[in-house]
């Protein structure tokens, strides 16, 4: 098959991380829009190399190389192998990273490349990789910019990472939000095996993501003995074991739920049903300076949970304090634990603050807003010509 359309992303597909439900999203706008396409992601696991759903294509890297850099470069080779039989029809490639992006931005392309910026490996890696020597970033760094600077459009999912892509000199103009969305849930049973009464966390275990503040906020509601914490986390258990150890040493593991790499659809009872939704995201130069767009907000928000964030300028552009939910400091679990109790102590109050979460998302963040404004942005790059094609 020879496609109009390439979405290629160096993410496992699909997941049960809030990256796997983006890729989802907007690769499904592309394909609807360019009559199918093929879609690059990581494999392995028990996914299958190649897989074939009509007018569309899922290949899967599932090279198995140890080390991070070299993984990242031989996907990139990866791609530009497979995108060589589609350059005389392509006419957008939509990227998420810089690998997939460099075999895609050659000199005399004919497609155009859209570039969704959901984070900057130069400065996430240095969290994810804390070995990674200052050289090695500031290469990534100028590949990155090299990549934002050959591209045609560049995808924001946050005014934050907005402003991180403006420092590395793309112009305005070419620049679109595209916020992350979610589908308000119909009535949701009682996901089997539910505490009476809980707190949740949904997501990946990164340091950022702050579980660790969380835990040690959780342990200052020692004195609400009904109370339990359920942890749904994106990753396997094996990566549970520091926090783990973290909940036992300060005296809050006989206190928490785990459930690991839960199905997409089945989060959203586990929100419903919990007293509030914590997102404690720390205040580290990842969700500062890049910025991040946390999902995990938008779909408890959706749920018509209350949700106490970490008081972030990308959560504030979700979310009102007094509102939506309550914004505390970021890395204090005192201030934490103190915003959770006034919750669980006024429940009427905290209903009316996930309603209103609810009507906020169903009247601004919604995916199909979010697909609405990607397609504008194709409409955009591609022009009239293309926009015929497509009719």
């Amino acid at each position: 098959m020879k496609h109009r359309a390439a979405y290629l992303a160096f993410d496992r597909f699909p997941s049960s991380k809030g990256s796997a439900v983006h890729i989802a999203q907007m690769a499904d706008e592309l394909f609807t829009r360019f009559e199918g396409g093929l879609l690059g992601v990581i494999g392995g696991g028990d996914l299958p190399r190649y897989q074939r759903e009509g007018t569309r294509e899922i290949a899967r890297f599932d090279a198995r190389v140890p080390n991070l850099i070299d993984r990242a470069e031989a996907y990139s080779g990866w791609v530009a192998d497979h995108l060589e039989p589609h350059l005389g029809t392509l006419e957008v490639c939509h990227v998420r990273d810089p690998w997939s992006a460099l075999p895609a931005v050659p000199d005399g392309r004919r497609h155009k490349v859209v570039y969704e910026v959901n984070g900057l490996p130069s400065i996430e890696m240095s969290h994810t990789w804390p070995g990674a020597a200052p050289t090695t970033l500031g290469k990534i760094r100028e590949l990155e910019r090299y990549c934002l600077e050959r591209s045609d459009a560049v995808v924001v999912p946050s005014r934050v990472i907005g402003d991180a892509v403006r420092g590395l000199g793309v112009p305005e103009s070419r620049i679109h939000l595209v916020q992350n969305g979610a589908e308000p849930p119909g009535a949701t049973g009682r996901p089997e095996g539910a505490p009476a009464r809980y707190l949740v966390y949904v997501g990946a275990l990164q340091p950022w993501q702050g579980l660790d503040v969380l835990l040690r906020a959780f342990a200052r509601l020692a004195d609400l003995d009904d109370l339990r914490l359920v942890v749904c986390a994106s990753v396997p258990e094996r990566r549970a074991r520091p926090v783990r150890r973290l909940a036992e040493r300060i005296g809050v593991g006989e206190r928490i739920d785990w459930r690991f790499e839960l199905p997409h659809h089945e989060v959203a009872a586990w929100l419903a049903h919990a007293e509030v939704s914590v997102a404690p995201l720390t205040g580290c130069a990842r969700n500062l300076d890049q910025g991040c767009a946390p999902l995990k907000v938008i779909e408890s928000m959706a749920a018509g949970v209350p949700v106490v964030a970490s008081d972030l300028p990308a959560v504030r552009e979700l979310m009102a304090d007094g509102e939506h939910g309550r914004l505390v400091p970021a890395d204090r679990p005192a201030e934490l634990a103190r915003a959770v109790r006034v919750l669980l102590e006024y429940p009427e109050e905290a209903a009316s603050l996930g309603r209103a979460g609810r009507r906020r998302v169903e009247e601004t963040l919604t995916w199909a807003r979010s697909r609405a404004r990607l397609a504008e942005v194709y409409r955009t790059v591609t022009g009239p010509a293309a926009e015929e094609r497509v009719r």
